[in-house]
């Protein structure tokens, strides 16, 4: 799915994203949703900023950095706000300004992810609900105000926030917080013309996923059950990345958009 830096700059002239300044943060590896989605936005014609949490994930954002002129990247652990303001700063002295931010990260506890959801520990439930929801409400707290011209914020959930998966336990909770905190900055934001939208992904195999218990039966069922019976990728959703961060999406905001091929339709 990488673009050859050329291609890349060919499409930066015309794409739906041309010129926008676009920061991704979450890049776990290249296998991860973030990737995809940095590699859609660059061949979009953004100017590509990642994030990632620690030197692994750097060597992976790396690889894609170097493919893109002028892409950046920069260290950013959610859980410290002086890592984000400096984020925040960063991007304010490097590029002026911010167009788009995709927040695609989330965390649980393994221990959280087996036994009954009864059993989850109160450190387990303050842990997830931390990174995976109250992220995103620090992230656009540092970058919303870059986006002196509008913008948009992104980011991503699961059914699980409104169906029961059994092996999905306490991410299903904190998805179904993310998705009420995306509401709610919709209604602080739009003000100031930044809109806030989440994209619910089908199951993909990401190297996060394979963590999760049974995800191969939830995977399994995306394929049996869905109306659209054709390949499901990451590169999907990353398409529908670039759509909600472009002129396409100007009046789409607080939304939950499904990008599952038609799975969240389906009774049985």
């Amino acid at each position: 799915m990488a673009e050859a830096a050329g291609q890349v700059t060919t499409q930066a002239a015309t794409g739906a994203l041309a010129g926008k300044v676009c920061v991704v943060m979450g890049v776990q590896n290249r296998w991860s949703i973030a990737y995809a989605i940095g590699e859609a936005m660059a061949a979009a014609g953004a100017r590509l900023v990642l994030t990632y949490v620690d030197d692994r994930a750097k060597r992976d954002a790396d690889a894609l950095i170097g493919q893109v002129p002028d892409a950046r990247g920069y260290a950013c652990n959610v859980e410290s706000d002086e890592e984000l303001v400096a984020l925040g700063e960063a991007l304010g002295r490097d590029y002026g300004r911010v167009d788009a931010l995709v927040h695609s990260i989330g965390f649980a506890p393994a221990a959280a992810m087996k036994g009954r959801f009864l059993e989850t520990t109160r450190d387990d439930f303050k842990v997830t609900h931390s990174v995976s929801v109250y992220s995103l409400i620090a992230a656009a707290r540092a970058v919303a105000p870059l986006m002196t011209d509008g913008g948009s914020i992104t980011t991503l959930t699961y059914i699980g926030s409104e169906r029961v998966f059994p092996q999905y336990k306490v991410m299903g909770v904190a998805k179904a917080a993310l998705e009420a905190t995306v509401r709610y900055l919709a209604a602080d934001l739009g003000e100031e013309r930044i809109r806030v939208n989440a994209i619910s992904a089908g199951p993909l195999k990401t190297a996060a996923a394979r963590g999760i218990p049974g995800f191969a039966d939830m995977h399994g069922q995306l394929l049996e059950k869905t109306p659209l019976k054709e390949g499901f990728d990451a590169e999907k959703v990353a398409r529908t990345a670039v759509f909600l961060a472009g002129a396409g999406a100007a009046a789409i905001t607080g939304e939950t958009l499904h990008v599952d091929n038609g799975y969240h339709a389906m009774g049985m």
